[in-house]
């Protein structure tokens, strides 16, 4: 069995399991979400559940941080999604993490780290060099925090214009 085969994927360590998502999470992420992006979205969450929860999932990780001690119902203290990605504009394959949140009330433990460090060994189990992910120049700390783990500034650039309606 390979690691993205296993549950838990991280060692039980300072009382944090991190682990793949599961049904009874979904409840739990979707209230995280809310509290730290101020909008409900439980449609999207579902969506990402049912692709990233029962397919692929030798390229697509979701992961989440709960407290080790806790039960089969217990509250989610953060997540972290991604999936391997390649090709596009000329990228090598490489890993992508597009969400990724801790409980506000239990960061600085430790948590985002593991949950960090969880996903990085999966992209590296699966032959992943580099690990990308695009953050708002004005949510500062996601910006500190992915610089913190030895994220920097790649060699694409994001491009956008607002379409008529």
């Amino acid at each position: 069995m390979n690691q993205t085969e296993q549950d838990p994927i991280s060692p039980n360590k300072g009382g944090i399991e991190i682990r793949r998502v599961r049904e009874n999470d979904l409840d739990h992420i979707v209230a995280l979400d809310e509290r730290v992006t101020l909008l409900a979205k439980p449609d999207y969450w579902q969506d990402i559940y049912e692709r990233f929860a029962a397919r692929r999932m030798d390229k697509r990780f979701f992961l989440v941080a709960c407290a080790s001690d806790d039960d089969a119902d217990t509250k989610a203290l953060g997540y972290i999604v991604g999936e391997i990605r390649g090709w596009e504009f000329g990228s090598e394959p490489c890993g992508w993490v597009f969400a990724f949140a801790v409980e506000p009330g239990t960061r600085l433990q430790g948590i985002g780290e593991k949950l960090f460090g969880a996903m990085s060994a999966e992209f590296r189990l699966a032959g992943i060099k580099t690990m990308r992910t695009m953050v708002p120049r004005k949510n500062q700390l996601h910006m500190a925090f992915f610089r913190s783990e030895g994220m920097v500034a790649g060699p694409y650039i994001q491009l956008e214009m607002e379409l008529d309606s």
